[in-house]
């Protein structure tokens, strides 16, 4: 039996070893740089940037989704954006990932939202043909953009 819950603050080393797991599958281990305190205040502290679900299978956890809010000032509403999503090896094919993403879509329905996004990595074929068959596709005529380290600083300093 499949179940998905709200991740609560007793979750922390539960999400950091998933979002590991992750980042082993998307052959990025090298990029994960988190502490702990800082990944636990983001989560779980008075103002939280992103929120997780958790899903089981028999009971015993198996997967996850780490989320945020976003906002489209050309719908005028607000979406989520996917930013993780594991489902553990032995548990795919089990419809846990189609699980986590069914209540991802009732989230944004129920929050008034227009749209749930995410990105996946150009070589995952195994994803690209997961998230077709639920009705995704790609968004042509967008490239993904990113500033972090020394240029975000440079920037933030007027450099």
């Amino acid at each position: 039996m499949i179940t998905i819950r709200q991740a609560g603050e007793a979750d922390f080393d539960l999400v950091a070893e998933f979002i590991r797991k992750l980042a082993e599958y998307e052959k990025l281990a090298h990029e994960v740089r988190f502490d702990d305190a800082t990944l636990h205040r983001h989560l779980f502290g008075p103002r939280p940037a992103a929120e997780v679900l958790i899903g089981e299978v028999d009971g015993a956890p198996a997967g996850f989704a780490l989320f945020f809010q976003t906002f489209s000032t050309f719908e005028g509403k607000p979406g989520i954006w996917l930013e993780d999503l594991f489902v553990e090896p032995n548990a795919r094919g089990a419809g846990l990932g189609r699980a986590l993403l069914s209540r991802l879509a009732a989230l944004v329905i129920e929050r008034g939202g227009a749209r749930l996004e995410w990105n996946v990595l150009d070589w995952n074929e195994l994803g690209k043909s997961f998230y077709r068959s639920i009705g995704a596709g790609h968004v042509d005529g967008w490239e993904r953009w990113r500033m972090q380290d020394d240029a975000l600083e440079a920037l933030a300093n007027g450099l």
